[in-house]
């Protein structure tokens, strides 16, 4: 049987995008096709082999904790950790998170749903001995802004801001870390994960993985829009 790696879903921004609709609830419990997207989320991640989730929770997180509880009707184990009085960012949540985490665990975007092969990812990962690990998909500016400059099977640079024409690919969403990768994170303070990525490229640690399924998201009123559609094509098949 595989052994899958842990998964953190990082569930705790604002969803500001989507106003007014997650004004009262948070993106994970918006509607897609009948049932709230976490429930999509958390059943894609159990076809995968998946066990073991913690969720970073913020923003109306009590309202995740609510629906999905402790995760057996997924037939998984799930912890929630909260930001606190602050929200922390993608890397501050993660800090946040590492006590009940093992030395290596997924990251995943809590609104992404990502159709990959997750085993696959996660040999690639073992297998490259490095610190962390990107998933990359050829992008081309057609689903979202390109942000990757990938080459010969590595990531060469890394920004959400300051873009360039060679940027063909985009972080996919599911990355793997070790703890090692949050050494430099401060406790309790808002920090992003961008910084995190440059430092590990900067010491040649982030392992990079090509993904060839189209990520799909409900962080977007179009990303709902095709999430929905998808899955309606899926369970339709």
């Amino acid at each position: 049987m595989k052994k899958m790696l842990p998964v953190v879903i990082i569930a705790g921004g604002l969803a500001t995008r989507l106003r007014p609709l997650t004004t009262t609830i948070p993106k994970s419990l918006i509607d897609i096709n009948g049932e709230p997207f976490v429930t999509h989320q958390l059943r894609l991640l159990q076809q995968q082999g998946i066990t073991e989730v913690v969720m970073c929770l913020g923003f109306l997180g009590e309202q995740i904790v609510d629906v999905v509880g402790d995760g057996s009707y997924f037939g998984m184990d799930i912890t929630y950790v909260f930001d606190g009085e602050k929200l922390l960012g993608t890397a501050g949540a993660i800090k946040r998170a590492l006590p009940h985490l093992d030395d290596m665990f997924f990251v995943l975007n809590g609104d992404s749903y990502l159709p990959c092969d997750y085993f696959a990812v996660q040999q690639a990962f073992l297998n490259s001995g490095k610190t962390a690990q990107m998933t990359v998909f050829r992008n081309e500016g057609k689903w979202d802004t390109s942000n990757v400059e990938f080459g010969d099977g590595q990531i060469i640079t890394y920004d959400k801001i300051n873009r360039t024409p060679r940027m063909l690919h985009i972080d996919y969403g599911l990355e793997i870390f070790t703890k090692k990768a949050f050494a430099n994170v401060p406790e309790n303070e808002p920090y992003d994960l961008v910084p995190v990525y440059q430092a590990l490229i900067n010491k040649q640690q982030l392992a990079a993985y090509e993904v060839f399924e189209r990520f799909y998201e409900n962080g977007s009123f179009t990303g709902i829009t095709e999430l929905c559609e998808y899955l309606h094509t899926v369970i339709a098949v």
